[in-house]
């Protein structure tokens, strides 16, 4: 279904004024397909668009925008697992929900993540100890040229931090269209961070551990309803142990977490911070008061305005701790998706 407004305002979290040559509304591969194929028969881009939470627009979009709303949530079990296919379209906040109404608990920590459940995977998102690699079961890929699907699985998503094979080989003419989850029903509750490592590891219940990830969010997070925002807007620093030793001797409290590999994650948010950078604004984009890791639409600000501030944020950082952020947001321009580190340098 086509849409007679081009306007992207309310169909991204930031709240950015820009528009669309058109917006499709696809409910199936069929449309994603037709779509696709329109695009290409007349020379423009084509833009996927969940529920635009991760996406920064620096100027009109000179193409399609696909909204991809296949909808859809199916419960089978194993002996050892409750088994979900969800489709790509479904608000992955709704989904948690879900889950927990029907006692499938294993999503809670992942509660009030803003967009759908087909993005989680491109992003590979997480929170509180969790990320999504640790309970999906695969990926279902639609190739845009041809309407067939393939499904991934786990490994073949080739999840990391914030990473995954959506962003390379199946970046361009695919679709996303279902996500597979796979939730043991020997659940162990999760307590790594935050007001959690308060909860009663052997009496906590899983929605307990939903009540507090909320409580936290929203304590911490703008509402993009009220204020314009894509959350994080960047990547907890992973840096060398080396670094971390000598920001130690001048920054002795500065939140670390030791990863597998050897190297040390930071907080990003505590960076910002410690730059003297909340509340600071360029033209109508700020650093917010609160949280420092994100930066608001404050006052009817442009895609230009916020990518000001974030340059202006990363070099601050850099200077003071000699850590370079990477965006977590991703930056559209007039034909497409364009490399953020590179559009900051």
């Amino acid at each position: 279904m086509s849409k007679s407004d081009t306007s992207l305002k309310y169909l991204n979290t930031f709240s950015i004024a820009a528009n669309a040559e058109r917006i499709i509304i696809a409910t199936n591969s069929e449309e994603l397909v037709s779509a696709w194929q329109q695009a290409k028969d007349s020379f423009k881009p084509m833009l996927l668009l969940g529920e635009g939470s991760n996406v920064l627009f620096l100027e009109d979009f000179d193409g399609v925008v696909v909204q991809n709303r296949i909808k859809g949530i199916s419960v089978t079990e194993s002996e050892t697992a409750w088994l979900l296919h969800v489709g790509a379209g479904e608000n992955w906040h709704q989904l948690v929900c879900y889950t927990l109404e029907k006692g499938l608990p294993g999503l809670e920590n992942l509660a009030l993540i803003p967009g759908c459940a087909g993005s989680a995977p491109i992003q590979n998102i997480g929170a509180y100890g969790i990320e999504l690699k640790s309970v999906c079961d695969y990926v279902d890929v639609l190739n845009l040229d041809t309407g067939a699907t393939t499904r991934l699985s786990a490994a073949e998503c080739q999840f990391g931090y914030r990473e995954s094979i959506f962003k390379h080989a199946y970046k361009q003419g695919y679709a996303i269209v279902s996500v597979g989850l796979k939730l043991r029903k020997q659940w162990q509750p999760t307590l790594t961070y935050g007001d959690l490592t308060r909860l009663t590891p052997e009496s906590v219940t899983p929605q307990q551990i939903f009540d507090s990830v909320c409580a936290m969010r929203r304590s911490k997070l703008p509402d993009p309803a009220i204020t314009g925002n894509a959350g994080s807007f960047f990547k907890n620093p992973v840096v060398d142990a080396e670094l971390v030793e000598q920001l130690r001797a001048h920054y002795p409290t500065i939140p670390a977490y030791p990863q597998p590999n050897g190297q040390i994650k930071l907080a990003a948010g505590w960076l910002v911070e410690q730059a003297g950078l909340k509340g600071l604004r360029i033209g109508g984009a700020a650093v917010h008061q609160q949280q420092a890791l994100v930066l608001i639409n404050q006052d009817n600000a442009t895609g230009s305005d916020v990518l000001a501030l974030a340059q202006h944020v990363r070099n601050r950082v850099a200077d003071k701790f000699s850590v370079w952020l990477e965006p977590e947001v991703r930056f559209i321009s007039a034909q497409g998706e364009i490399n953020a580190v590179e559009a900051l340098s």
